[in-house]
C-alpha cells in the first residue's frame, strides 16, 4: 500500500516533534519535551490510519487510536500498552491548572522527558516499520 499525501504529512510531522522534544530536553524543557513526545505518537499513529485509507481521523488519545490501528493490524496491541504510558501527558502538559497545586513545568523533571523521549521514539519506530512492511 503506498503512502498518501495525507500520512507522510502526518508522518513529517511526528518526526518533526519528536525532534523538538529532543530539543526541548536539551534546555531542560521537560514538561514541553512529554507534550510533544504525546504529539508525535499521535501522528504516527494517525499516519499509520490514513496509510491504511481512513479519511478522517478523530481523536487524541493514544489508546483509542491503536484500537482503531488494531483493526488493520491486531499486533498495535503492543503499540497500546506502550502509547498509554504517554497518554497520561496529554491533558497535565497543556493546562496549568491539570496539575492540582502546581504547573506543568514546575512537576515535570528530566525522568519524565527522558522516558517520554523513549516510549516516543519506541512507538515511532515500530510504527514506521509496520508501515514500511505493506
Amino acid at each position: 500500500m503506498s503512502y498518501s499525501k495525507l500520512s507522510l504529512s502526518w508522518l513529517a510531522q511526528a518526526i518533526q516533534d519528536l525532534e523538538a522534544a529532543q530539543a526541548n530536553f536539551e534546555q531542560g524543557r521537560h514538561s514541553l519535551v512529554c507534550f510533544l513526545c504525546h504529539e508525535s505518537a499521535v501522528k504516527v499513529i494517525k499516519s499509520f490510519l490514513y496509510k491504511q485509507g481512513a479519511e478522517m481521523v478523530w481523536g487524541e488519545h493514544l489508546s483509542d487510536l491503536c484500537e482503531d490501528a488494531m483493526a488493520f493490524d491486531p499486533s498495535f496491541d503492543f503499540v497500546k500498552s506502550v502509547a498509554s504510558l504517554l497518554d497520561k501527558h496529554a491533558l497535565a502538559t497543556r493546562n496549568p491548572d491539570a496539575v492540582a497545586g502546581a504547573i506543568p513545568f514546575e512537576v515535570y523533571d528530566s525522568t519524565d522527558s527522558e522516558h517520554a523521549l523513549e516510549i516516543a521514539n519506541e512507538i515511532l519506530e515500530t510504527v514506521q516499520n509496520k508501515m514500511s512492511e505493506e
